[in-house]
């Protein structure tokens, strides 16, 4: 490789590194205790816990379960309920003053499917989990925050095929792997940050890939929604509006007609962003690690409770299922969340190393000037 494309490479990982390096700290700092929040949430009290009672008790249909929600939190409606293969007599509930209402602004809870006890999720509604979360997806700013994180995941990505690049003739004079300790401090943590940058290369990539299209999800969604979901909706455009709607009582049991062999993720009630104005949304997935993460959406007219259309997933949308899971390393188990866990301390050290790299390389002419 020529002296002048090597500058030009390692101008571009210079600067594209420099300008998104705070902000991957930021992420990498936050997403440590996210790849460990069900295991958080016991241990901090912040996760809902169910009464025990007999094997087999039987539970209550859907419409009990909104009456009993609505009993909970006077003057709201609910928007969703979601369904935990983990906690199988519970009922995931979020409600807000309007079905429309931003996910930010509403409360979330669980109801006892047995019973309809509304059961507190402190970790859903704020403290500390949730403010590792806010600061990972948005920083508290919304979709301008989305999408800032979004352009310092790119950078992320030209940084690391960059770096890559670098690497390639670094390695035709040194053996892999070595770290020159009898060195300058600086040579040391030069091998170091290229060493571990190299490990971590294929995870790094899966990692800021993946984040990129989690940061761009209300965009993937807004264009399911004007694609997808208003062609299943299209003839309902000119209907009046929903004076009154029909029990949810057997929505499962309708959906899962519609979709056999799926099972139910979540509902989506009449009015919010993932169904329309007239229809309840059942949301169906697979039962494998797979196909858990792609979602099927079976639309009921609220009226009638008829299944108006069963949607196929767009690519973007599955794209956006798989790509959060595997995120935060979801898909594993344990030694999958250990993996993620250790690769993210180091992804912190390489970080951490490329700024004191270039700090020092800063601070040489300053000290020859002086």
């Amino acid at each position: 490789m020529k002296s002048q494309t090597i500058r030009r490479w390692s101008a571009i990982h210079t600067w594209s590194s420099l300008v998104c390096t705070l902000f991957l700290l930021l992420l990498a700092l936050t997403g440590l205790p996210l790849i460990f929040h069900h295991e958080l949430e016991h241990l901090l009290g912040d996760a809902p816990e169910l009464r025990e009672m007999p094997a087999g008790t039987p539970q209550l249909d859907l419409q009990q379960l909104v009456i009993q929600a609505e009993r909970h939190r006077p003057g709201e409606v609910v928007q969703y309920f979601g369904y935990d293969k983990d906690e199988p007599d519970g009922v995931l509930t979020i409600m807000a003053a309007t079905a429309g209402t931003d996910p930010n602004d509403s409360h979330t809870f669980m109801l006892d499917a047995r019973t309809g006890e509304a059961v507190a999720m402190p970790a859903s509604n704020g403290g500390f989990m949730m403010t590792m979360l806010r600061l990972h997806v948005d920083m508290f700013a919304g979709l301008p925050g989305k999408l800032l994180l979004a352009f310092m995941g790119v950078l992320f990505i030209v940084a690391i095929i960059s770096g890559t690049v670098l690497y390639a003739p670094f390695m035709r004079r040194l053996r892999f792997a070595t770290v020159r300790h009898d060195k300058s401090r600086r040579l040391r943590w030069l091998d170091l940050h290229n060493l571990i940058g190299v490990v971590t290369l294929t995870w790094a990539l899966v990692v800021g890939v993946t984040g990129v299209i989690s940061a761009l999800s209300d965009l993937v969604i807004a264009a399911w929604r004007n694609d997808s979901l208003a062609a299943m909706v299209a003839p309902y455009r000119d209907a009046p509006p929903l004076t009154e709607r029909a029990p949810a009582t057997r929505l499962l049991d309708i959906a899962a007609e519609a979709a056999p062999g799926m099972r139910p993720d979540f509902i989506a009630f009449p009015g919010t962003r993932f169904s329309s104005e007239h229809h309840y949304a059942v949301f169906m997935n697979g039962a494998t690690h797979l196909t858990s993460h792609l979602l099927t959406p079976v639309l009921i007219d609220a009226r009638t409770l008829e299944v108006t259309a069963v949607g196929e997933r767009p690519w973007y949308m599955d794209a956006m299922g798989l790509s959060q899971p595997l995120h935060f390393g979801d898909y594993g188990g344990r030694p999958m969340q250990i993996l993620w866990a250790l690769l993210d301390i180091l992804t912190i050290i390489v970080l951490g190393s490329g700024l004191y790299l270039w700090w020092g390389k800063q601070r040489k002419p300053r000290e020859a000037r002086a």
